[in-house]
């Protein structure tokens, strides 16, 4: 499968913070690769495009809520690939479409309203069978493509031979997270950052999709993962929720850094970060590279809502 999509680059950012704890801090841009298809959700789904290819399926189905990152970059990568797409959509459906959803069917997604109730059922096999027996021959990829498709695809993402300390990074289902730590050396460390609240429950969640991916079979740079950490005290107050601080912060980095950070995943990472460089958490000399996993989407329809 040709790729349209480009190299991301890396960008070194300094300033008072960073200069007064002695750390170097860099971001890798994943935001910048392609308009619609960015960030990790290229790297999820990549692996799933080609497994759907390689046995002759032409539909998609994926899960997400209303304004999810994962159904926008599906239903991107759908008609850019030559897919026919599904989007099930947790909760009932609200008119207008938000500018998510109205893109997702721009690009020519169905979309699907399963009540909540129901739709946390989405990862059972009868769940899956009535989807099959209503949709005929489609080609299943979970919420946030978090599979081993998923996970393969973020072993690609960071591509360097130790040039950083430390990796940090936004987690939602912490598929992006196993990736990273599958493809480090063991002198590298990743950080995540829950963007739910109590978000440790990701902990057995990425020990469950190490220990699946190493026992598939599937290629991975390292035989063991990196050693990893979760900071779940910067989802300020769950998914979707922000408050005036993060948005200060928001605006200060971007003008400040000229980086757009998304309100859902990035900028509550980069807070996260920045605060702990403040109270000295890292050691004098550390590299640190900050994944912007893409996003931005994301913020038009978050401003509707504020």
């Amino acid at each position: 499968m040709s790729s349209p999509f480009l190299t991301p680059f890396t960008q070194h950012i300094e300033n008072e913070i960073t200069r007064h704890a002695g750390v170097e801090l860099s971001v890798l841009r994943l935001d910048t690769m392609h308009p619609f298809v960015n960030g990790n959700k290229w790297f999820k789904l990549k692996y799933n495009l080609l497994e759907a290819k390689q046995q002759n399926f032409t539909t998609l189905l994926t899960f997400g809520g209303a304004y999810s990152n994962h159904i926008f970059a599906t239903a991107a990568a759908g008609n850019l690939f030559g897919f026919r797409t599904i989007g099930v959509i947790r909760g009932e459906e609200k008119l207008p479409l938000n500018p998510t959803l109205s893109f997702a069917t721009q690009q020519g997604m169905q979309l699907v309203y399963l009540s909540r109730e129901t739709y946390r059922q989405k990862h059972t096999r009868e769940l899956q069978e009535d989807l099959k027996q209503c949709f005929g021959d489609i080609f299943i990829i979970p919420e946030g493509g978090s599979n081993l498709n998923g996970v393969r695809g973020c072993t690609e993402i960071i591509e360097d031979d130790g040039a950083f300390d430390t990796i940090c990074l936004a987690c939602g289902t912490g598929t992006t997270l196993a990736g990273i730590a599958l493809s480090l050396n063991p002198r590298q460390r990743v950080i995540g950052f829950p963007v739910l609240k109590k978000g440790e429950f990701l902990t057995q969640e990425i020990e469950n999709l190490l220990s699946n991916y190493l026992d598939s079979g599937l290629t991975a740079p390292n035989n063991s993962p990196a050693s990893w950490e979760l900071m779940c005290d910067y989802h300020f107050g769950g998914y979707a929720k922000v408050n005036d601080d993060l948005l200060m912060f928001i605006q200060q980095f971007q003008l400040e850094c000229g980086i757009q950070l998304d309100y859902l995943y990035t900028a509550k990472m980069f807070y996260g970060v920045m605060d702990l460089i403040r109270r000295e958490i890292f050691s004098k000399g550390d590299r640190l590279l900050l994944v912007h996993t893409g996003g931005l989407q994301g913020n038009l329809g978050m401003k509707q809502r504020l």
